[in-house]
């Protein structure tokens, strides 16, 4: 990365139900990324903490409410149009949020952790496989 270049920051919720599986989107057709799945989140907008970003992304994006329960290591990574800082978090719905919705995305889908490799993941979520590996 040049000195210059600063990296997009993002954030997304590896959002865990009860029975252990995990919420993963498919990145719609025509935006960068296509056909991807990926841990639901956006950009962090100015004077947002990520936390606040990952609540309000949620909210637009699936049209659901999430309880924080902890940070994940953030991961940089190069795409070719440049770099991101992705904050993860490990998250579970509240007990009276909606069930999650593709308002954005092509579909969702609940997956076991063991099998979330099995599906053709963004690059820069890659990472957060292990770190939810080490939690277990």
């Amino acid at each position: 990365m040049s000195a210059t270049s600063q990296p997009l920051d993002v954030v997304c919720a590896i959002i865990r139900r009860a029975d252990a599986q995990i919420l993963l989107a498919q990145r719609p057709p025509g935006k960068a990324l296509a056909g991807l799945w990926e841990f639901p989140g956006g950009k962090i907008d100015p004077g947002e903490t990520p936390a606040q970003a990952l609540h309000r992304e949620l909210m637009e994006e699936l049209g659901c409410r999430v309880t924080l329960l902890q940070a994940g290591p953030p991961v940089l990574h190069e795409y070719g149009w440049g770099f991101i800082r992705l904050f993860p978090f490990l998250c579970e719905l509240t007990a009276c949020s909606p069930a999650p919705h593709p308002h954005e995305h092509t579909a969702l889908r609940w997956v076991f952790q063991k099998n979330i490799s099995e599906l053709d993941l963004a690059p820069a979520d890659l990472p957060l496989i292990k770190w939810l590996a080490d939690l277990a």
